[in-house]
């Protein structure tokens, strides 16, 4: 594989964790301000689980548990 097919594959694979963290981020927004609805914590539950898969540790080398645990204090904060 070339470097630059690499570099955009890992772009790519970056942008699938960014993009997952802006959604958990804005269906805890949701959920602040309806709670208990249940397509939100379905939502929810669905982003932690991505990140604790084994797809997660293929798409990066950070520590998903560590990652999901950090959001969730920052949810907390922001309450």
């Amino acid at each position: 594989m070339s470097e630059s097919t690499l570099h955009n594959w890992q772009e790519l694979a970056n942008a699938i964790i960014l993009r997952a963290v802006e959604d958990y981020r804005n269906a805890h927004a949701r959920n602040r301000l309806r709670p208990q609805q249940a397509e939100t914590l379905r939502e929810i539950r669905s982003i932690e689980q991505f990140f604790c898969s084994e797809w997660f540790e293929v798409l990066c080398n950070l520590d998903g548990k560590r990652l999901l645990s950090d959001l969730k204090k920052e949810m907390e904060d922001t309450v």
